[in-house]
């Protein structure tokens, strides 16, 4: 058994998550990879997945990480 865990945090700093379990490796590899996939381009500050085993061992974690760019200082 394997779970997928997907976090999101936004502006705020709050923390949501989306639990997902699956009978084989493959099939969360094919989770794991489909949230990464939106987390590339999403718009929340922390976007992260993780799969562990069910007996809590991490298998594999990323997290994008979008900080906004700076203003640009007007000129005097």
């Amino acid at each position: 058994m394997y779970i997928v865990i997907e976090l999101q945090t936004n502006d705020g700093g709050t923390v949501g998550n989306f639990v997902w379990a699956f009978a084989t490796r493959e099939e969360a590899f094919a989770k794991y990879h489909a949230v990464l996939s939106a987390a590339a381009v999403s718009v929340l500050p922390v976007h992260a997945a993780v799969i562990l085993d069910n007996h809590g061992l991490q298998i594999a974690a990323q997290a994008f990480e979008h900080i906004p760019e700076p203003e640009p200082e007007p000129e005097a």
